[in-house]
């Protein structure tokens, strides 16, 4: 048997399971994706989990490590060991400095940078810069892991090294030549050392010094000795040449020009500096540069780069071809451009200022434009840079697309809201489940006084769900964000009905240590649902007509007025005219709670909807006791219509949670034992305390009674109970036994 009722958490448990599948065979098919970029790039990199345990290395490192062909890092396979694990890899004096840095990255989720040196296949060391970025999923978590870089600087810190020593990093050599013939007046011996001439032997020409500059640089050298002799003027010039055996030299060469009295230009002064391995480090780091955006612009991710003051600075080739625009064309736009939805610029431009004024990194969710004018949905994450002296330098972008998960929310939103829609029609209010004229009637009557703040009166025999219907006049009413607050006044003893109602201060009575809040305080701005309500006594029927007339009241032991905006529902069993007509219930507080009555109609006059309740409660019985129902016994469900259902809804809920229990063949059947001998027995809810037959004599009151108390041996509880064939509570028939002064001893030994 298939139920009709579906929760809301059920569905959006399978829909959320079908994401889990996508979003495990997404992220498989991203990392081989990553791999094999990885792999194709001329740069040592690799990847790590969440967690930080290395998990991957591109061939380019494999190699470098000597690792063997078959080692799992080669593969993308996880070795299980921690990530410093992998330290001794590193140089000794390198460990604690990357040990910190990384610490940190895991700890914040912050992209870091860090140089250390890495031992080769064959023992050596050399310099490398690790750049480790984070990679998010789609929700914005580290759920995807790191992806590093490793560039090797091992020339650059060569060169730092001399500097720090005091060494000589090039090679400078002063010289004089004269303007007239372009010879040399004065050659140093560094001079001769860096261009490679034999100092022995003179020195040399101007055509000679011109043979030594590199072919392709000589027009640039001539053009500026020529200009500055025109301009008489200082030259700075960077240019090659070529010594003996082939080897070439990069020189930076500064000339003054020297002026007679007259301000004739008679000679040029200056230095020439081998800057060769300057030049070679540059190249290096160009080099490096170059591998480094290769990498970038392979990666899915869309990547950019902002200055300190939010200009762009650099994007990766996927976020370019996704604006459909050049690296110029993007840079000259100078911010956020019209390619955010106008929508976001507000939200997305007080992030950004938010992220470059604290140095704080932020994530951002926003519209984009691509290339084709249209709107995808991106998540962006924001992350500062600060130089060693803590200011602000740049601000690193990365952004994945998430418009596929965005359309999924909204696609399971509105599936939710039909879901609730299809549960509404269906089960008629929530919980209210049936579709006869009889119920209609009453859930027509629910939605005009719901939104209403009139006082409702809800009569009808026990066990037909007249809390229920408390229920759904609150939740479609303005109070539906407020509490609401049941009160059985059966249920509770009289004496202490006051109380529990008002509340009481410390000491109003014995056990009353401390001050409580009653119910009303308790729904205040919301609605109180005051089920029996017909056996209050007097006295706490007087404070509810207050409550209902002044909207205020005195805890018991206090005298402190207190005020409640509570919108009271009200609902009972028994016949309240004529409660009022012997005066047990006082006519005023009648008439203002019956302002506006509802009647719920017995089961027996609705029975178009058994088969409904049916598959809705054995639906919910069945889930809870991990079983499934199939089918309906004919001859059962012929049983259930027959039946007069003296406890309404409440036994027929109770009948089939004990046919779901017994059950183990699928099949829904219930015992005819279960029913059998009650329907005669009933006595109906619109003839309580009055005749049974109408053609017989009015019987009063006390007839009615004594004559039940006498069919049931003197008992009042029970299946066979008074209260059970007269239809009532058993609690209002003991009040009305009471009373009445009847003495229930008697019928015992009859």
């Amino acid at each position: 048997m298939n139920g009709i009722e579906m929760s809301d958490g059920q569905e959006r448990w399978r829909f959320t399971g079908l994401q889990a599948q996508q979003a495990n065979r997404q992220f498989e098919h991203l990392a081989a994706q990553l791999q094999a970029t990885l792999n194709m790039i001329p740069a040592f990199a690799w990847y790590a989990s969440s967690s930080g345990v290395l998990t991957f290395v591109n061939k380019r490192t494999a190699d470098y490590l000597g690792l063997p062909n078959d080692h799992p890092l080669r593969f993308g396979i996880a070795t299980g060991a921690a990530w410093d694990s992998h330290i001794p890899l590193l140089h000794p004096d390198d460990h604690d400095e990357t040990r910190r840095v990384w610490s940190t990255c895991l700890s914040t989720g912050a992209a870091g940078e860090v140089s250390f040196r890495v031992r080769d296949a064959q023992g050596g060391y050399r310099w490398f810069l690790s750049c480790a970025e984070p990679l998010r999923s789609g929700d914005g978590t580290l759920g995807l892991g790191w992806v590093g870089v490793n560039l090797d600087i091992e020339e650059l810190k060569r060169a730092e090294f001399y500097l720090a020593e005091g060494q000589r990093l090039t090679h400078t050599g002063s010289w004089v030549w004269n303007v007239v013939d372009r010879s040399a007046a004065h050659l140093s011996e560094e001079w001769y050392r860096i261009y490679g001439f034999d100092p022995d032997e003179g020195p040399p020409s101007w055509e000679r010094r011109l043979e030594r500059v590199h072919p392709e640089d000589r027009v640039k050298w001539k053009e500026t000795i020529e200009r500055a002799i025109l301009d008489k003027a200082d030259y700075d010039v960077d240019f090659r040449i070529i010594v003996p055996g082939g080897k070439i030299k990069w020189i930076h060469t500064v000339g003054h020009p020297v002026l007679t009295p007259s301000s004739v230009l008679v000679q040029f002064l200056g230095c020439s500096t081998d800057i060769t391995e300057r030049k070679q480090a540059e190249q290096k780091l160009k080099a490096q540069e170059m591998e480094l955006r290769q990498m970038l612009d392979l990666t899915p991710q869309y990547l950019g780069v902002l200055g300190a003051d939010g200009s762009p600075i650099y994007a990766n080739r996927a976020s370019l071809d996704y604006l459909g625009i050049s690296l110029e064309e993007w840079r000259q736009r100078g911010g956020i451009g019209d390619e955010v939805h106008p929508d976001d610029v507000e939200r997305v431009r007080t992030e950004l200022e938010r992220a470059l004024s604290t140095g704080s990194a932020v994530e951002i969710e926003e519209r984009v434009r691509r290339g084709d004018g249209s709107f995808r949905w991106i998540l962006s994450r924001c992350s500062p840079v600060r130089d060693e002296n803590g200011q602000l330098t740049r601000l690193y972008l990365a952004s994945v697309d998430i418009h596929d998960r965005k359309i999924a929310e909204e696609k399971l939103k509105q599936e939710n809201a039909a879901l609730r829609e299809e549960i509404d029609k269906a089960s008629m209010f929530e919980e209210i489940v049936g579709t006869s004229p009889a119920l209609k009637a009453v859930l027509s009557r629910i939605s005009k006084v719901a939104p209403t703040d009139s006082t409702v009166l809800i009569t009808g025999e026990t066990g037909t769900g007249k809390e229920l219907v408390a229920r759904a006049i609150h939740r479609r009413s303005v109070r539906s964000s407020r509490p609401f607050v049941s009160v059985n006044c059966a249920a509770i003893p009289r004496d202490l009905m006051a109380s529990e109602l008002f509340g009481h201060e410390r000491g109003a009575f014995t056990g009353a240590i401390q001050r409580r809040l009653g119910r009303f305080e308790l729904a205040d701005g919301g609605t109180i649902f005051l089920d029996e309500v017909g056996e209050l006594l007097p006295d706490t029927q007087a404070a509810l007509l207050r409550v209902l007339q002044e909207r205020e009241f005195e805890r018991v032991g206090g005298s402190q007025h207190i005020h409640v905006n509570v919108r009271i529902i009200a609902a009972t069993n028994r016949a309240l005219e004529e409660a009022v007509a012997n005066g047990t219930f006082r006519s005023d507080l009648f008439y203002r709670l019956n302002v506006f009555p509802i009647e719920v109609p017995p089961l027996r006059k609705r029975k178009e909807d058994i088969l409904m309740l049916v598959e809705y409660f054995g639906h919910r019985y069945a889930t809870r006791a991990g079983k499934h129902l199939e089918s309906i016994d004919k001859r059962t469900l012929e049983r259930l219509h027959s039946y007069e259902w003296p406890g309404n809804i409440r036994e027929l809920q109770n009948v089939i949670e004990r046919s779901v229990i017994l059950s183990s063949d699928g099949v829904f059947s219930v015992d005819e034992s279960w029913l059998s001998g009650r329907t005669l027995m009933r006595v109906h809810r619109e003839e309580p305390l009055a005749a049974s037959n109408v053609e017989a004599e009015p019987k009063s009151e006390r007839e009615i009674i004594e004559a039940a108390l006498a069919a049931s041996k003197g008992r009042v509880s029970g299946p066979l109970g008074a209260a059970a064939r007269l239809g009532v509570p058993p609690s209002t028939l003991d009040h009305r036994i009471k009373a009445l002064r009847i003495n229930k001893i008697k019928f015992k030994f009859r």
